[in-house]
């Protein structure tokens, strides 16, 4: 979400809790029914499906977070012209609060399709309510009470890990220390066996002893975990930039569209602090809070976005439209396919590298990791903006920054106004011509030493660091494509246009591809947006024509 500071959030109670006027309380009603509850019915409830938004047309409705552990925090009391609803009724997301009567309530449902329905129609009314439901949103992860409730020492990498999952995708949560809550005392007592294990505590009161991301995204609702028999028009692999722009303009053109991505939406540019070189943002924007509007946007048009949902294989058939299997056996069908995977950050060759990922080794750099290193000195090795992104951030928090880049500086890789801010940080180091060599931990298995090597002396040099982040090179994410014998270049990304084809199509029909995954990209957030909306068109094209063909 576009997360405003705390202190904006208790100045936007009007905008967060808005009162419809019978005008607009008309033109909402025709997109529902009406609903009576009785004195002490829930409207909804946390953690069960949500039926929708609620407008209140007479009766007084108390809202309040409530979550796994039994902690009941009073939010509202809402009235007559009342909306009751937060961002996740875009699509049906479980309720994250309870809505009780608190005396006879008469009511308009407006179920997620027609809520959308609402605010593509209604356009001013529906940016009251769109602003309305964002803000809701943002107010319950600030809140911190709302959502899965996670029992583990904050050193945990197990906590740390599905602390980044639920943070990346919009979704509240709260961290109880073992010993912070009798209750969360008792429960560790009874399900944690071993150190550093975490249990994850979801709304319905179900627990988790450290579980996956799938596993807690199944357990808060956030999948569903049936068959999708459904045809889609347009199935995209990946939800960074480039695929939500792919899902927004195809969306909001009427097309049926799913988007799936293994993590989170937004990829490698949800993962950036600050990007300041973005057309129309002159102050900058975190990659979260742009890549939550776009999530945002693709839902308010319909498109289904599936996280996490890992796509193991394309399965493309003669004369049958192409499928998408994914990792947990589920199967979906769509008229066409966009590949918008990305690439993944490189692994450096350093020895013990591998036994640290999730233990101080880290592939970004967010507000969880930075609480990690306050104070402390940390290596980050990269020379490309992500890298310069990452070392920005990290200087605000930790003692000291060392940038650790196997060419000869950072000029020919790393956007100038990034450059200026590193040369500017007090407490930021660059050190060319180094490239990682060791790693070593302590008797918990935490890094505790990083050493690197100068490429050219061959010096190596050791230093007591708790946190290193590695942020060099990219590979694409094209190994589900393996079996369909698609065009790929030497590196294994995706080869478009050619005699015959757009320029976004891949060499297998009615498969295209956008974004860091496409051979020959720019590789920007700006150049993936603008790739997942010019692919629309193509999308229309070779749609039109399979229609004619077929009839």
């Amino acid at each position: 979400m576009a997360a405003p500071e705390p202190d904006t959030l208790a100045g936007r109670r009007e905008q967060m809790f808005p009162v419809l006027d019978e005008g607009d309380v008309a033109r909402a009603a025709r997109f529902g029914t009406p609903r009576s509850y009785a004195a002490g019915d829930h409207l909804f409830r946390a953690g069960e499906p949500g039926p929708g938004m609620f407008i209140l047309l007479k009766g007084l409705v108390r809202i309040s977070q409530r979550d796994g552990l039994g902690h009941v925090v009073p939010i509202v009391r809402e009235g007559p012209g009342a909306f009751l609803a937060e961002v996740g009724q875009l699509s049906g997301a479980p309720a994250l609060v309870d809505g009780l009567a608190e005396e006879p309530v008469e009511a308009i449902l407006v179920p997620p399709a027609q809520l959308r329905a609402l605010i593509t129609a209604e356009a001013d009314l529906g940016e009251r309510i769109t602003r309305a439901l964002i803000l809701r949103r943002v107010a319950l992860i600030e809140r911190g009470v709302a959502g899965a409730v996670l029992i583990g020492d904050a050193q945990s990498p197990h906590l740390v890990r599905l602390e980044n999952f639920l943070r990346r995708n919009g979704q509240p949560y709260h961290v109880v220390g073992p010993h912070d809550d009798a209750s969360a005392c008792a429960l560790a007592s009874q399900y944690a066996n071993r150190p550093h294990e975490v249990l994850a505590v979801c709304p319905d009161g179900s627990i988790l002893v450290d579980p996956d991301e799938q596993q807690l995204a199944h357990c808060l609702g956030l999948l569903d975990p049936s068959e999708q028999h459904q045809l889609f028009d347009v199935a995209i692999v990946g939800a960074g930039p480039a695929g939500l722009a792919t899902a927004v303009y195809a969306a909001s053109e009427g097309l049926a569209v799913v988007a799936l991505d293994c993590r989170a939406y937004g990829g490698q540019a949800g993962a950036s602090a600050r990007i300041e070189n973005y057309l129309g943002f002159p102050t900058g924007i975190s990659g979260q809070a742009l890549a939550g509007r776009a999530y945002v946007q693709a839902q308010k048009f319909g498109a289904r976005v599936l996280v996490p949902a890992q796509v193991s294989a394309l399965e493309c058939t003669p004369d049958a439209p192409p499928a998408l299997r994914l990792t947990d056996g589920r199967r979906l069908q769509a008229r066409s396919v966009v590949i918008a995977s990305g690439a993944r950050y490189n692994r450096p060759e350093a020895r013990n590298l591998p036994a640290f990922e999730g233990r101080g080794v880290w592939y970004w750099a967010s507000p969880i990791e930075a609480r990690l290193c306050r104070g402390e000195e940390v290596v980050l090795v990269g020379g490309g903006n992500s890298a310069g992104q990452a070392a920005v951030f990290l200087a605000a928090h930790a003692a000291r920054v060392t940038i650790l880049v196997r060419g000869t500086g950072l000029a020919a890789t790393m956007s100038r106004y990034l450059i200026d801010r590193i040369e500017a940080a007090a407490n930021i180091t660059v050190l060319p011509r180094q490239e990682l060599a060791e790693l070593e931990g302590d008797a918990a298995g935490h890094l505790s030493t990083v050493a690197w090597r100068d490429r050219d002396g061959g010096e190596v040099t050791r230093r007591p660091v708790r946190n290193l982040f590695l942020f060099i090179g990219a590979s694409p994410e094209t190994g589900f494509l393996a079996g369909c014998g698609m065009a790929l270049d030497r590196a294994g990304f995706v080869v478009t246009g050619g005699p015959g084809r757009g320029e976004l199509e891949s060499s297998l029909p009615g498969v295209f591809a956008v974004g860091d995954v496409r051979a020959g990209s720019t590789k920007r957030v700006g150049a993936a947006i603008g790739e997942g909306a010019a692919v629309v068109a193509a999308l229309h094209r070779f749609l039109e024509a399979a229609k004619e063909t077929a009839s």
